[in-house]
């Protein structure tokens, strides 16, 4: 194991979030704050309990849900997408650096600072709602899971993605519709039955209600479900990221 190339690329792309920190911790706690303020305390006063729970806690998980996947997309795919604009990816491909190196470098660094933004955001949340956490290491197994699984999904974006305007397409065309419509804001149960049928087949579901289980030990899905879920697409983009630098898909072209 090359550890001083793991932490080179690790230690590179976790200092461009302090050299554009509002971009990249401010701009996402100062948004979601205004969905405290506007769902959470303005609104969330007026709304009913949901299975026990205040409106304004419901939502915490699904807003640093909302956040935690597209920030680990943005990360990872500005992060490889990067050296692939400016012509460095050669000299990273020529150096005597594994597959498993690399993931490690722009992987490890976009879900250190998706996790950090996470714990940034709950900290937020709790001046806003008062909430507690029902399971707290399952919450940070979660977490830390989740971050790592959607930085390789951007990590595959970044190499797919040849220019700078389709980066941003997959976060907002598919992504943040995805979460809106996954239970963000509300519990699918409250949905007609038809529409509940056709929510089980949007993955972020599974990411949400097992994010909300952990804090309140409830949720629409099978805790089990979800996990299983997540660790399935995870080794999906395993798979397809160790395919990437077998062909050399777009990295050598």
């Amino acid at each position: 194991m090359n550890f001083h190339a793991v932490r080179s690329i690790y230690m590179f792309e976790l200092g461009r979030t302090w050299r554009t920190l509002f971009q990249s911790l401010a701009s996402p706690v100062i948004s979601t704050s205004l969905y405290f303020i506007v769902f959470g305390a303005a609104i969330g006063s007026r709304m009913a309990m949901i299975d026990g729970v205040s409106y304004g806690a419901f939502i915490v998980p699904g807003l640093i849900m909302l956040a935690l996947l597209t920030e680990s997309i943005s990360n990872a795919s500005f992060g490889i997408y990067l050296p692939r604009f400016t012509g460095t990816i050669y000299e990273l491909l020529s150096a005597p650096v594994s597959v498993a190196e690399v993931l490690m470098g722009y992987v490890g660094a976009a879900a250190t600072k998706s996790v950090i933004l996470g714990l940034i955001i709950l900290g937020t949340a709790r001046l806003f709602v008062p909430f507690d956490i029902v399971h707290p290491l399952w919450a940070a197994s979660f977490l830390i899971l989740i971050s790592i699984t959607f930085s390789l999904f951007g990590f595959i974006l970044g190499v797919w993605a040849d220019g700078f305007e389709k980066l941003q397409i997959v976060p907002i065309m598919i992504i943040t519709p995805l979460t809106f419509l996954g239970g963000t804001f509300y519990s699918i149960k409250m949905l007609p039955p038809a529409w509940q049928t056709i929510t089980l087949f949007n993955p972020v579901v599974y990411l949400v209600n097992g994010f909300r289980w952990a804090f309140y030990g409830k949720a629409d899905v099978a805790v089990g479900v979800s996990l299983g879920m997540t660790i399935a697409f995870m080794l999906v983009c395993v798979a397809v990221i160790s395919w990437i630098f077998k062909t050399g898909y777009r990295l050598r072209t």
